[in-house]
């Protein structure tokens, strides 16, 4: 048996596309696809495109992979027991949670009243990107029978 063993060379360009981020100084993201292309000589071009891979783009901010994680942000824990609680006392919260361990608590929302008796929670949270990331419109928690008790806990940027 006899054969001949080697590579094949094709003579062409070679491409890699990396879908990236153009990040505005004002907080909006536009996605972009950079096209890298390798000649046969080693010279490497890349390109800037929108979306389609053909209408040309040019970053006016910060280049950053797409949802790349960002730095940390700080965020404190608060917490109050049998005591009102209001959102709008609390600016930049982004969750809340109520525990209710004996009677029963009164909460107050845009949609309406909800008497929440013993052994229940309830908790309210943004998802945290960019466009949601604090709670807003009304929210209060006040207890309505003697001797109930209650916590509710909540975190603020």
């Amino acid at each position: 048996m006899a054969g001949t063993i080697g590579s094949v060379s094709i003579a062409g360009t070679d491409q890699e596309l990396l879908p990236l981020c153009d990040i505005a100084t004002d907080g909006t993201t536009t996605p972009f696809l950079r096209r890298f292309a390798t000649s046969p000589a080693g010279t490497v071009t890349a390109t800037d495109t929108t979306l389609d891979g053909v209408t040309a783009y040019v970053p006016s901010g910060t280049v950053a992979m797409c949802n790349a994680p960002t730095e940390p942000v700080g965020v404190e824990t608060h917490g109050i027991q049998d005591t009102n609680w209001d959102l709008a006392a609390n600016p930049g919260t982004q969750s809340v949670t109520l525990l209710v361990y004996t009677g029963s608590v009164t909460v107050t929302t845009g949609e309406g009243v909800l008497t929440v008796p013993a052994g229940a929670s309830l908790t309210w949270g943004v998802d945290g990107d960019e466009t949601d990331n604090q709670l807003t419109g009304a929210l209060t928690v006040e207890g309505t029978v003697p001797g109930a008790t209650w916590q509710v806990v909540w975190t603020t940027q």
